[in-house]
């Protein structure tokens, strides 16, 4: 499997060229969007008889939908708290 649409050229220049933090974001905004879908789902079925509310909802599997977020900008990362996560920054007195 590939990643065709959003490009991943496009996808890459979001995350600074850095591969390991596309797939942090877009797994852990995959993951949220996951999260978002199954609370739909509880209140959808107290109120009617649905069995799938992320194809109802959306069509499209939550990690497509992470990577179209990713692409378009809606989503991103503080970068300034990912270098200094990774220490990569001098802490500023």
């Amino acid at each position: 499997m590939s990643v065709v649409d959003p490009a991943i050229d496009s996808l890459l220049d979001k995350t600074d060229n850095n591969r390991f933090l596309l797939a942090a974001v877009a797994s852990k905004r995959a993951c949220d969007i996951n999260s978002m879908l199954r609370g739909q789902h509880n209140r959808v079925l107290a109120v009617m008889d649905v069995d799938d509310i992320t194809v109802a909802v959306s069509g499209e599997d939550t990690i497509s939908m992470a990577m179209e977020e990713i692409v378009d900008g809606d989503i991103s990362y503080n970068h300034e708290r990912y270098e200094d996560a990774l220490g990569h920054r001098a802490a500023e007195a």
